[in-house]
């Protein structure tokens, strides 16, 4: 099940100036900074009340946040959505016909497990599904 936004992904070309920048913006922190090797990037959480806000800055020039600056430059690059069972609702959008960028979860930042679904079947939105790698919760 879908339960909320979890947080909106922008792609920047430094943390460190989107961090100054956004904390502005927020009147707050970034309560978080990490990276995450296997999607090369560093990204940077802000708390919004019950979303977040992640700032994602390439590591490699071969990354997807380094190819989407270089066509479109910086911006919002997606929205997640938090659910209760990943896996249940990537097998739940497949079968309505979405087209999945992962067919299963992967370890994502914050302790998240995460997949995306294609653009192309979400009217040009990235979308990423997250689930909390403890979550108990249903």
């Amino acid at each position: 099940m879908i339960r909320k936004i979890e947080h909106l992904g922008i792609a920047v070309k430094s943390i460190k100036e989107s961090n100054d920048l956004i904390s502005k913006l927020l009147d707050s922190s970034a309560y978080k900074e990490e990276s995450v090797d296997s999607e090369n990037v560093l990204t940077s959480f802000f708390k919004l009340g019950e979303t977040k806000v992640e700032l994602l800055e390439a590591t490699s020039a071969d990354s997807a946040i380094a190819k989407f600056i270089e066509k479109r430059g910086e911006g919002i690059h997606h929205i997640a959505l938090d659910v209760s069972d990943i896996e249940g609702e990537l097998q739940r959008l497949k079968d309505l016909g979405f087209k999945l960028i992962h067919e299963k979860p992967k370890k994502g930042a914050d302790g998240k497990k995460i997949a995306f679904l294609h653009p192309k079947s979400t009217n040009g939105i990235l979308v990423e599904l997250c689930e909390d790698i403890d979550s108990t919760d249903d």
